[in-house]
């Protein structure tokens, strides 16, 4: 009666060996399985880096090779904006400080925006050409580069545009509304308190006062007269000696080659290709982070879900 329980008892250990080996197999399987995923996923990873780098063309890696910087200088210059000078200028920092930049291209489509912000960014752009000699800066214009737009392309070594872009706007302006008759009409008291005599500059509910119109007047002329300094000293013996390129108003790409606010005819590729010699463009344009693209996109859902329900009314 002892020999069938032995064989019982052996069998059942045998058994359970069988489950524990194909139960170790089956973990160091799942895990072979697990590296090879990783591997795949983190290969994946880098060919989109090296891709969005504009480090792999035509199936070819071209990390080592010299390239084309390309920074992209979209809509107003603005502090919170795209093209805030704390933006552009980081942009321009990397694509200088990268061993295979060649040139820099700064393609501008701007109407403007603030004197400071462009000057901020006209200032980096000189202060890296000085410190990368070796390494040529050009504007070059899609559709407009106007006021503070042209302030920035101002600085830099050539500027190309196309010739229907739109240039120049070379001025100062400070805009507003006066609402005092408005007020009157509607039997509204304007009721303003200051501590000090001109702490109300310029308030559009009062009447203008002529002091403080010539103020403005002395304000506008000073920045435009910068304006007008960075312009000469950026273009040189380029500009033509002609009062109108300092009226505010602009020209054509084609006419602006005329009158020596830009250089000739050309795109980014072209630069890049036929100027800088150097075709492969790699762009270092400002990026927005994934908290702003979400921020952004939950404010337009909540928007319109406020729009259907009737919550506010919206300008369309």
């Amino acid at each position: 009666m002892a020999e069938p329980e032995v064989k019982k008892e052996n069998w059942e250990k045998d058994l359970l060996e069988n489950l524990a080996l194909s139960s170790l197999r089956e973990q160091q399987r799942a895990r072979r399985w697990g590296i090879f995923f990783k591997l795949l996923t983190f290969g994946y990873l880098f060919i989109l880096l090296f891709v969005g780098m504009g480090w792999i063309e035509d199936g070819k890696v071209r990390i080592a090779e010299k390239h084309t910087a390309i920074i992209d200088l979209e809509g107003m210059i603005v502090p919170n904006g795209m093209s805030s000078a704390d933006k552009i200028n980081a942009s321009l920092r990397s694509a200088f400080e990268d061993k295979s930049t060649k040139g820099v291209i700064l393609r501008i489509n701007s109407p403007g925006g603030s004197p400071v912000q462009a000057g901020h960014i006209n200032d980096e752009i000189r202060r890296l050409r000085a410190k990368y000699p070796e390494i040529p800066v050009y504007a070059v214009v899609s559709d407009i580069c106007a006021s503070g737009g042209y302030y920035v392309a101002a600085a830099a070594d050539q500027i190309y545009v196309d010739k229907a872009s739109l240039i120049g706007s070379i001025g100062v302006l400070m805009d507003g509304f006066g609402f005092t008759g408005t007020l009157e009409k509607l039997g509204v008291e304007r009721r303003l308190l200051t501590a000090g005599e001109n702490k109300g500059f310029l308030d559009p509910f009062s009447p203008l006062d002529p002091a403080q119109k010539a103020h403005a007047a002395t304000l506008l002329r000073e920045i435009h007269e910068q304006f007008i300094h960075v312009v000469k000293s950026g273009r040189g013996e380029r500009l033509k000696d002609a009062p109108e390129l300092y009226s505010g108003i602009v020209w054509t790409g084609q006419r602006s080659i005329d009158l020596g606010l830009a250089d000739a005819l050309g795109s980014a590729d072209y630069v890049a290709r036929e100027v800088i010699k150097a075709e492969t463009l790699v762009d270092f344009s400002p990026r927005e982070g994934l908290s702003d693209v979400f921020a952004k996109r939950f404010s337009q859902i909540a928007l319109n879900l406020l729009s259907e329900s009737g919550g506010f009314w919206t300008l369309k």
